[in-house]
């Protein structure tokens, strides 16, 4: 597009090429929506393609729920989906509890989900713990264990549902930075360096950079950047079949059938949300490092073949932000998933599509509206007003 007041047009804009945006972008193509997707860098450039890889709905936020347990039934079908499944691979999730009052966290959290009606997650003890892993250290005293979780393959996920979303006729644009967006009349407008896109509804998944987009329509979200790092081993002879976590540390933890181990779990690094990158902290990388070899000693001598780190939006109150926005019309978000995320997306983006074009999705997305903030601030302000006069 050569003309700079030249107008592309669709039914909806998606802003951020990452798996919530493709994943939008599939399922609304899949209802015939013509939708164009503009990627300011790369398809599964961020987060999208370099997190844990983790189809994880273990340890998640009773919000969360719902949403993910969707979700991992989207995972399991996923060859049917999308003629590809991502890499997914149905390894189970166990969380790792090392002392007495650990493992009775993990009771405690399992209670608390089981009194809201979920049993997904599944308290064990040391001894099967063991027996599922017999290469853990042996001070560990139990556990929890997600059964149908797993892990999959960011990048090739992503691309899957970007290939079958353009199967479906679905246009992305990479190297498309949006710079403006705005509402003239009923139709939103995208304002790149490559020219003016203009749609009906509107879609912002840009991750890190979706605030500033809300910003521009008056709907600002305390939100801010972190640089999520990993790390991979030389390879190793197989010791380790689950996808593992731990209870009183930062960890995610795989092995890959070629022996390689991914090491990974918020570790926060550096963002540098300007020039669009994540660097790493090798400060932290070792004390994750340390994580590892407490629980597996026979990898003290393993070599990291590589580390890096990408870019992601975390929250205040740790949940995303999925909702319509409540400033204007026809303008809807999906962003803010601090580092959880990548299980998430094949189900929320049927919700999203769901809230869009429908409406209303199937599973209430209220506890991840963006006028919450707000609220919540002015209802502490009003408590507070409140105890004041007593």
């Amino acid at each position: 597009m050569n003309d700079a007041t030249d107008i592309q047009e669709a039914d909806v804009l998606v802003i951020g090429g990452g798996l919530h945006g493709t994943s939008s972008a599939f399922h609304m193509a899949r209802r015939g929506a013509n939708v164009i997707v503009l990627e300011a860098d790369y398809v599964a450039r961020h987060s999208s393609g370099v997190n844990a890889g983790g189809v994880r709905t273990l340890g998640r936020p009773l919000p969360e729920i719902p949403l993910a347990l969707m979700s991992r039934e989207i995972w399991h079908g996923m060859n049917d989906l999308l003629g590809e499944d991502g890499g997914f691979v149905p390894s189970g999730q166990l969380k790792i509890a090392e002392t007495d009052d650990e493992l009775e966290a993990c009771r405690q959290r399992v209670a608390l989900l089981e009194s809201h009606g979920f049993t997904h997650e599944k308290v064990i003890d040391r001894q099967t713990v063991l027996d599922l892993e017999p290469a853990l250290a042996r001070h560990v005293t139990g556990g929890i264990w997600a059964e149908r979780d797993g892990y999959a393959l960011p990048y090739r996920t992503t691309t899957a549902f970007r290939l079958a979303a353009q199967r479906l006729g679905a246009r992305f644009l990479e190297g498309t930075p949006v710079r403006r967006i705005e509402q003239r009349g009923t139709r939103w407008f995208a304002v790149t360096p490559h020219g003016t896109f203009s749609a009906q509804k509107l879609l912002v998944t840009a991750g890190a950079w979706s605030g500033e987009l809300a910003q521009q329509v008056g709907e600002p979200v305390p939100v801010h950047p972190e640089g999520l790092m990993l790390m991979v081993t030389h390879r190793v002879a197989p010791f380790c079949s689950a996808t593992l976590g731990a209870t009183g540390r930062p960890l995610s933890f795989k092995q890959f059938d070629n022996g390689t181990v991914v090491i990974g779990g918020k570790l926060i690094g550096i963002a540098d949300l300007a020039h669009r990158h994540g660097e790493v902290d090798f400060v932290r990388l070792v004390r994750s490092a340390r994580t590892v070899t407490d629980l597996f000693p026979h990898l003290r001598h393993l070599g990291v073949n590589r580390a890096w780190a990408g870019v992601e939006a975390f929250t205040e109150d740790e949940l995303p932000v999925i909702s319509a926005s409540r400033k204007a019309s026809d303008l809807y978000y999906s962003f803010g998933y601090c580092g959880s995320g990548f299980q998430l997306g094949p189900g929320c983006g049927k919700l999203v599509s769901e809230l869009m074009l429908d409406g209303a999705p199937s599973i209430s997305l209220d506890a991840f509206a963006i006028d919450r903030f707000g609220r919540n601030a002015a209802s502490s302000l009003t408590r507070a007003a409140s105890l004041a006069t007593h």
